[in-house]
């Protein structure tokens, strides 16, 4: 599970955490009843406190992402309603666009500037994602 910490963007490290895990699960990168770290080992692979990795953990199983089964570990929760992780997924989503938004404005970009590079880097994605693996390949010697 791969989970990144970004201490500047003012974001309390739990709500980072949170938000992380349920993007992967809302996008299926983690499946359901696959079984997270372990607090400890989460907390010393982040370099955060336990009690962090509590919180985050606390609140993902309080919103169903997550159940724990004592004695076993922390699992993704199965069988959740589709319509739910559509709605999650889309706010994820929201999320990233206001930031980009707002960080838009504060660079002097406007919304059809935005929408533009959004196009270009699409294009871009959808160009290199189409290229044959022998070209990758040879693209990486």
């Amino acid at each position: 599970m791969d989970i990144t910490i970004n201490l500047t963007d003012g974001v309390p490290i739990y709500r980072q955490i949170v938000n992380q895990v349920k993007y992967l699960a809302a996008s299926g990168l983690i499946q359901p009843g696959e079984e997270l770290p372990p607090i400890r080992t989460l907390a010393l692979q982040l370099k955060v406190t336990p009690n962090t990795i509590v919180k985050a953990y606390g609140e993902l199983e309080s919103s169903g992402v997550i159940q724990k089964r004592q004695g076993s570990g922390t699992f993704v929760s199965e069988g959740r309603p589709q319509p739910v992780a559509l709605r999650e997924r889309r706010r994820l989503i929201e999320q990233r666009i206001d930031a980009l938004l707002a960080e838009a404005h504060q660079l002097n970009f406007n919304a059809d500037d935005i929408l533009r590079m959004v196009r270009e880097r699409k294009a871009a994605m959808d160009e290199n994602a189409a290229e044959p693996i022998e070209n990758k390949k040879e693209g990486n010697r």
